[in-house]
């Protein structure tokens, strides 16, 4: 089998073989993890599903001068910066994203069965290959491939950058999730990224505006994700604006736009809530417990209790999260409440005779009151002036999606840093996807590789200062690669 390099010319491999990644994304297995699986879906009354998230940026601080230093990951900062601030977190975060490496094989000798599904950003991994943290990656990749370990872990897919998929332009969301596929193949093989069938949007943003939503699903289909996991409150039910009553149950999301199209993918929802405490704490486990068998389709089947947390955030997470994740496993193994992975609980729920058309379906927040007035195929001028005038007749209505921090938007306050980035972005499309630039050539990936790092949350998350700098100068430096290489 075809293996990918790692690094191609310094950079890290996000680009060049989008043809033997789609092939390989069609490829891929129907049911990955059902024939290794050892749960007993017909016994279980309930089940648990947690992902840890991890990410940290990359910045322009390896030097004084922000104008001319050296592109790092901000783990590695803080490594050599442990007076400032939290740094002196930097090695106990190392730990944090090489534990679950220590945690499965040592549950699984024991006889448990174990599960977690993980999530890393692609500047967090190559900041960490940057760094030299070789002994992370390498526990990660056992847990990955060992034929004894790997039915126990599920990897999600996720925007190399960590961009926020309501204020990312769809053209560069796409870049994002194929940058991740191609990097994420690069480091486990191929036969790994064929596994990866679920998908965690940075932030739990889901866009809202209806051709912004619809160009989201379409871009995970196409590159073969079979779900994605969303929060709650980003969504409704179609035929009354309410959200899902039994959020337990796999969902459809269903994403209209204004030319009358739809795509859909399975929605796994994840609850509101203190995420980082209920996982470290492993509250759903809990909840789970007091939960019987549920209806779908004609059968009983067993609700599936997800939630998702930051991974190393956090004094519980890093302190209370590896006893209780020990104990937990420990305790569901071979339990009616057992541990499972999200794949593993749909291709048991197929097996059984359900399809993905009984599940109930789900729309992102707000789009009910524009399906109520809008024709469909009405354009995408229509759809603006419609947009307009529910704004104008309810403050509370907008369009710029959701995530698990509702009360930031992720539109509003970021004119100084959305701005540039639109301009960078639309010069990326003309001089080098237009122009029909090899993705092959060093000057595309270099130039791809500044513009995603630059599109990271973080940049936005804190609104203003030196983080925000950091977004403008990435950006600086791509457009000069842009203006000067093309």
């Amino acid at each position: 089998m075809t293996e990918l390099p790692e690094y191609v010319d310094g950079l890290p491999n996000i680009c060049g073989w989008e043809a033997l990644i789609e092939e390989n994304a069609r490829a891929a297995l129907a049911a990955p993890y059902l024939s290794e699986s050892r749960i007993d879906f017909g016994r279980a009354r309930s089940a648990v599903a947690i992902a840890l998230h991890m990410h940290q940026p990359l910045i322009p601080a390896g030097g004084a001068d922000l104008a001319t230093a050296a592109i790092i990951g901000n783990l590695q900062y803080m490594m050599e910066h442990q007076g400032i601030g939290d740094n002196h977190n930097a090695p106990m975060f190392l730990w944090c994203y090489k534990r679950m490496g220590e945690f499965i094989p040592q549950l699984v000798h024991e006889g448990k069965e174990p599960r977690v599904m993980l999530e890393y950003s692609g500047t967090l991994l190559h900041g960490l290959r940057q760094m030299g943290a070789h002994e992370v990656l390498d526990s990660l990749k056992r847990i990955t491939l060992d034929p004894l370990y790997r039915h126990a872990l599920e990897w999600l897919g996720a925007p190399w950058g960590h961009a926020v998929a309501p204020s990312t332009p769809v053209q560069d969301y796409r870049l994002h999730v194929r940058a991740w596929q191609h990097h994420f193949a690069a480091l486990f093989g191929l036969e790994a990224l064929s596994r990866v069938r679920g998908f965690s949007p940075s932030e739990m943003a889901l866009p809202n505006h209806p051709d912004v939503a619809y160009e989201f699903v379409k871009t995970l289909r196409d590159c073969g994700f079979s779900w994605v996991l969303i929060q709650e409150h980003t969504v409704e039910r179609p035929t009354t604006g309410l959200g899902p009553d039994r959020k337990h149950l796999p969902h459809r999301l269903v994403c209209r736009n204004s030319h009358g199209e739809s795509a859909s993918i399975i929605a796994i929802v994840k609850t509101q809530g203190s995420d980082t405490k209920l996982v470290a704490q492993m509250q759903p486990y809990y909840e789970a417990r007091g939960l019987e068998r549920w209806q779908l389709a004609g059968r009983t089947v067993p609700p599936l209790v997800t939630q998702i947390a930051d991974g190393e955030n956090g004094g519980v997470m890093m302190n209370e999260f590896p006893p209780k994740y020990l104990e937990v496993a420990r305790e569901s193994s071979g339990s009616e409440t057992p541990l499972m992975n999200v794949t593993e609980y749909l291709e048991h729920l197929f097996s059984t005779g359900v399809r993905e058309e009984d599940l109930p379906a789900l729309q992102p927040l707000y789009q009910k009151r524009i399906w109520d007035r809008f024709e469909p195929g009405g354009g995408p001028e229509r759809l603006e002036a419609l947009i307009k005038d529910l704004e104008r007749e309810d403050h509370r209505f907008h369009m710029e999606g959701g995530s698990w921090t509702n009360n930031i938007s992720w539109v509003r306050g970021y004119e100084s840093l959305l701005g540039p980035m639109e301009k960078v972005s639309s010069l990326f499309f003309e001089k080098a996807i237009r122009a029909g630039i090899s993705p092959r050539e060093h000057r595309y990936r270099n130039a791809l590789f500044h513009l995603l790092a630059s599109q990271t949350s973080c940049y936005r998350y804190w609104g203003q200062g030196l983080w925000t700098d950091y977004g403008r100068e990435i950006l600086r430096r791509c457009e000069q690669i842009l203006l000067h290489d093309f």
